[in-house]
Parts: structure tokens; sequence; C-alpha cells
């Protein structure tokens, strides 16, 4: 018990709170619910930087199925490669989802997570002076209709998580024949313009509504650490039954 209570002490300590995160009303719990009440078998993990999302699926959440990464990035990639390699369920591709097949520049960040196809704003640097841009690489983009039979069917119960600096839309988009196989959306929504031609809140709302889902969570995000006005939260979206 003593040692129980010294862990316990310990994650506090790291701002880690066990009890809370078991809860409905913690993001943790509540998502733990989520993929558990629903089966989930497959988590499509799309801007998967070095697999922040799935190592909190597998150690926080407990959960066991399977995780599908893409990544561009060759610096993120490599770290992602380390991360994964002795999961044999957990897959990884180095390349991005988008609404076109082509080859094309991406903006390389210092942090490497606020990496985007789109131009950064100013508002976006100054509240995150890591995220500026220091060069470019030239990646693949692919649908995700030109990979998803290959990947999943329709028996799997499917949870999308999209991570892609304003680039959400345009996997979307690139996603109408897949939509109707995938559950649950995980999409980051801006509320003022961080990148330069990604669409806002309402528009990302009205999109994921026009393809037949309904937002029945929403996730804490970046925020500037002056004003600490919330800058970007995450969208969670359930596919409504037809």
């Amino acid at each position: 018990m003593r040692v129980k209570q010294r862990i316990q002490d310990i994650l506090w300590k790291l701002g880690i709170d066990v009890s809370r995160s078991r809860s409905l009303y913690h993001p943790l719990g509540r998502k733990t619910y989520l993929l558990e009440k629903n089966d989930i078998d497959v988590v499509l993990d799309i801007g998967a930087n070095t697999g922040q999302f799935g190592y909190e699926l597998r150690n926080y959440l407990g959960y066991k199925g399977k995780i599908i990464s893409f990544e561009p990035l060759r610096e993120a990639y490599e770290s992602l490669q380390q991360r994964t390699s002795s999961d044999p369920h957990w897959k990884i591709f180095n390349f991005a989802l988008g609404d076109v097949q082509e080859k094309r520049h991406i903006n390389v960040s210092e942090n490497l997570v606020s990496s985007s196809f789109l131009d950064i704003l100013p508002l976006h640097a100054k509240a995150a002076p890591a995220s500026i841009y220091t060069g470019k690489q030239k990646i693949h983009i692919k649908t995700l209709d030109s990979l998803f039979r290959d990947l999943c069917d329709e028996h799997n119960n499917v949870y999308m998580k999209i991570d892609t600096q304003g680039f959400d839309s345009r996997v979307i988009n690139g996603a109408k024949e897949s939509l109707p196989y995938i559950k649950f959306i995980q999409v980051e929504m801006s509320l003022v313009p961080l990148y330069k031609d990604e669409i806002l809140f309402d528009k990302m709302l009205e999109l994921m509504t026009k393809n037949g889902f309904r937002m029945i969570a929403i996730e804490p995000g970046f925020l500037d650490p002056v004003s600490g006005h919330t800058l970007q939260i995450d969208g969670i979206f359930q596919r409504i039954k037809m």
C-alpha cells in the first residue's frame, strides 16, 4: 500500500492525476471509454510526429488494438521507427495524407510538431517561437481513399486522429469514400488563424457535419501563454448512424 501511495505521489508531482484520469470528465477517461465501448480495433494516426498519440493510447489508455501512423518528416519518422520497433501492432508510413496524390515541399519547424504545408502566421509564431520554420523537405502526399481498403475493412471499428497543422480539411476531403467506415474522427480546430488558408472552427464544424459526423467532445489544445487565450482545440466527432 505504501508503494502504491508513493507511486501516486510521484505521478501527482508530474501532473498526472490517476484517479481523475479514469473519470468520464477527464479527457483520458472519456477517450478510454469511447475506445472500449465502441470496440475500436484500428486507430489511424495522421500526423504522428514521433508517436506521442500512439504512446498515450498504449501507456495511458490501455489500447491494445492496431495503430497505423503516418508521418512525412524524416527526423520525426526516425524517432517514430524507434518507438514502434517492438510493437507488432503499430504500423507506420513515411508520407503525408491530403486531398491529392503528389510530391510537395513541407515547411519544417524548429520544434517539428508545427511543420506544415501552409505558411505560419505571426500570431502562431509569437505564441510559440519554436514553431518558426527552419527549412523545407520534399515529401509524398497520398489520399486516404487510395489506401483505406488495404489498411482496414468494413468489419473494423475505426478511430481516426488528424493532426496536420492546418491541413486537416484536405485530409478529410481526400477520404470521402472512407468516411462511411470510420466511427470517430479527432481533428484539430483553430479558433483564430494560425496558418495561411486553413479553415477555422466554424467551417471545420460545417465540413464534418456535411460528411455525416456530429461533435461529441472538445479537448484542450494550443493556447497563448501570454494572454491565456485558447487558440486551437481538438474536436471529437462521431459518425451519425444512417
